[in-house]
């Protein structure tokens, strides 16, 4: 009961913070398509069929519903909200997983998966009866929440003001009995974060934490992080901002996320599938790092997998990984 009573919170909390759309916006998201795009990046011991038996109710309904489905051996959930917690406490083993997984929202690192998500037979044959028929109008799926800019607004005259004019402070003559201090040298200390911080929380945030192991436990992903140049903590991952990436050149200040997908061995159909699934990710990541003052670099082990990225956002820095 505890456990069907946080489903119906979260599906509350969903309801609220979502606002009404425009006039000029449409009025149907097409939520059974959402469900399937979100519900093929999961691994599925069926095959997807209880995805796709269930994609026209809510995603919490769903994750409730099809939650013994999933590939338990190679999924992990991480109650980063922290809102989980005291839901589960009460619960069956498993509330804490569907907890997670019924979060209204994708959060980047709550849900981890090992190894390449080959999409479930009868997702894809769902998907693709959508494409013959026409894609419908679907809500991108949502990311981290971004700054929001306001207008400036119009700049008013001012009267004109006569320049005051300045005056130079004497020079001070240094003191002899004090000698400057030697800047700090080698790899031992952080270069400072650009833009500056403003606060101190801020610069907790931004600072790098080195992580003594890689998420994931792919054995393929984590020889070809750790042998990236001159990456600054090979053997694990880096925590910055709330994120693990796979690595970080302090060097140049460069966070890598590292993509080892067998993305040639799929149809040229499933190949622009699968970029558009990972995309919203790829990008949310990159923010992370962005807002740190961070270099953002994916990591790809084909010539095919940076074409398709690099079509659907030009922006993104993609390097091919010759040494995997």
């Amino acid at each position: 009961m505890r456990l069907r009573a946080c489903i119906a919170l979260l599906l509350s909390v969903s309801a609220c913070a979502t606002s009404a759309p425009s006039p000029e916006e449409p009025v149907d998201w097409g939520p059974r398509y959402a469900n399937l795009q979100r519900a093929a990046t999961l691994p599925w011991t069926d095959g997807g069929r209880c995805a796709v038996r269930e994609a026209s109710e809510p995603w919490p309904v769903l994750a409730e519903r099809c939650y013994q489905a999933l590939d338990h051996d190679r999924i992990e959930f991480h109650d980063i909200t922290g809102r989980c917690a005291i839901a589960s406490a009460g619960a069956a083993a498993m509330g804490l997983g569907v907890c997670v997984l019924a979060a209204p929202e994708i959060i980047v690192g709550a849900v981890v998966v090992a190894g390449v998500v080959v999409v479930g037979f009868a997702i894809s044959e769902a998907l693709e009866a959508y494409e013959k028929r026409g894609r419908p109008q679907v809500r991108p799926p949502p990311t981290l929440p971004v700054p929001e800019t306001r207008p400036v607004p119009e700049a008013q005259p001012v009267p004109e003001t006569r320049p005051v004019p300045e005056t130079k402070p004497a020079p001070q003559k240094p003191s002899p009995k004090k000698k400057p201090k030697p800047e700090p040298k080698g790899p031992d200390f952080f270069p400072p974060l650009e833009p500056p911080e403003t606060s101190e929380r801020d610069r907790r945030r931004c600072e790098p934490i080195p992580v003594p192991y890689h998420l994931g436990g792919n054995n393929l992903h984590n020889k070809c992080a750790d042998r990236i140049p001159n990456n600054s903590f090979p053997g694990g991952d880096v925590f910055v901002n709330g994120k693990n990436f796979d690595a970080l050149q302090l060097v140049t200040r460069t966070l890598w996320e590292v993509k080892t997908d067998d993305f040639d061995i799929h149809s040229p159909h499933s190949q622009r599938f699968f970029a558009r699934i990972k995309l919203p990710e790829i990008q949310s990541e990159k923010r992370l790092a962005e807002l740190c003052g961070y270099n953002f670099v994916v990591g790809v082990k084909s010539a095919a997998h940076k074409a398709a990225l690099e079509k659907l956002d030009p922006n993104l820095n993609i390097e091919i990984m010759d040494w995997c």
